[in-house]
Formats: structure tokens, C-alpha cells, sequence
């Protein structure tokens, strides 16, 4: 049955439970306490969206040694996955991954509702970036193990040109998820340093910019550093 926060706790959030594919009673507490906690983060920066939330815990489709996924399915939804049988997931709980997760799905469906996920490799990489560093900003966090999962020369051998970065059939999971033969996510990675490095030339940024900056824009000053280095 859907639960839904009134008042300021999550007004326009709406979290709904998916028992079917796995119980998630001994955690709703905790969980439904991470999705408030994270409301009023993004709330210190803008209004949040209205969203129905899908929670759902289901063995094997999580993040390997996290416990947890998110996924933005369109501006106003999006699903975060729990597996309490991985090991590490207690302490996800604990150690705030599960805000991190939520914030990260979040700005996505707020820029979903803008200038959109993106088609291309360079849009994915700018939006995928920008929410790493929107996390960073909200709860002055570190990158994620996968936003740092290269060296500055791994990322300048796989340095996408402009036509890849124009390219609407790249194959995103080879650069977000990594493969059997090459597992190191240079997306997530890339991404992250690209939106920092706008970041650092734009200056402080309202928060219509980080969520409706134009990826070209993104890109002008994030590849034009990279490319430098």
C-alpha cells in the first residue's frame, strides 16, 4: 500500500512498497527515515518534485557491495532497489549511501523534467555528472567508489572525441556498467570530473543552472580542461 508523508516531512513524495518481489517490513522504518532526511537536504536548495517512489527489494540488481539502486524511470518517479541479504547493506543504512542514492535519482528526474536525460554519450555523461556533484554539494560527500574508479590516465586514453560524444548509439552500458573484460565505469567517472570541472569555471550556480544547464555548455568547459591535462 502507498505511504505517503504529509506536512514538511515529504509533501508530493509518495513512497510505495512492492511486496511481491520481497518483504521490506523490518526496514521500512529506516528506509522511509533516509527518504525524509533526504527531502529536507534538497529542500535547502530548491523545492522538491512531486514523485512517486517504486521501493522494492530484489536479490542480485543491486550496486556489488552497496545493496542499493536507484533508477529514474521519468520526471516524476523513479525506483530504488534494496537487497538486505548483501552484506554490506546495514551499513549503507548507516552511512548515509542510501541519501546519496536518493538525491542522485532525484536530480535526475528534475533535469528529466527539463533539458531530459539526454540521448547522446556527452548529454549521459553531463547528467550523470551533475548529479554526482549535486550529491556533493547537498551533502558535502566525497565521489562515489565508481565516480573515481580511474586514473587522470586511464580517463585521457579513453577520452571520447566530439563525434563520440555526439553519438546517439554509444553503448551506455560498456560505459556506465563496464563489461567482464573492462568492469572500471569511465562514465560515471568522466562525468563527475567533467560537471567539476564546469563547476569550478562556472562559479557558484543557482539551482535552475544545475538542473536545466545545457549539456553543451557542460561540456565547452568540462572536455576543454580534460583535454588539457
Amino acid at each position: 500500500m502507498p505511504v505517503a508523508s504529509t506536512g514538511d516531512r515529504m509533501d508530493g513524495w509518495t513512497l510505495h512498497w512492492l511486496d511481491a518481489s520481497g518483504d521490506l517490513s523490518g526496514y521500512r522504518a529506516e528506509i522511509t527515515a533516509a527518504f525524509e532526511q533526504s527531502y529536507r537536504t534538497v529542500l535547502t536548495m530548491l523545492p522538491p518534485p512531486r514523485l512517486d517512489i517504486l521501493v522494492q527489494r530484489l536479490a542480485g540488481a543491486t550496486i556489488p557491495g552497496v545493496g542499493i539502486a536507484g533508477y529514474a524511470q521519468r520526471s516524476t518517479m523513479f525506483s530504488m532497489t534494496v537487497d538486505p541479504d548483501e552484506p554490506n547493506f546495514a551499513d549503507s543504512l548507516r552511512d548515509g549511501a542510501l541519501n546519496r542514492q536518493i538525491i542522485h535519482e532525484v536530480h535526475h528526474c528534475l533535469r528529466m523534467a527539463g533539458p531530459g536525460y539526454g540521448h547522446t554519450l556527452g548529454e549521459a555523461l553531463v547528467t550523470e555528472g551533475l548529479a554526482g556533484q549535486f550529491v556533493r554539494r547537498l551533502m558535502g560527500t566525497p565521489p562515489e567508489p565508481w565516480e573515481c574508479a580511474a586514473t587522470p590516465e586511464v580517463l585521457q586514453a579513453v577520452l571520447p572525441s566530439a563525434d563520440e560524444l555526439g553519438a546517439m548509439n554509444y553503448d551506455h552500458d560498456v560505459w556506465f556498467f563496464g563489461t567482464a573484460l573492462e568492469p572500471c565505469r569511465f562514465g560515471y567517472t568522466l562525468g563527475y570530473q567533467i560537471a567539476g570541472r564546469w563547476l569550478d569555471k562556472a562559479g557558484e550556480v543557482d539551482a535552475a543552472t544545475w538542473v536545466n544547464v545545457p549539456a553543451a555548455a557542460v561540456l565547452a568547459l568540462g572536455m576543454e580542461q580534460r583535454a588539457q591535462d
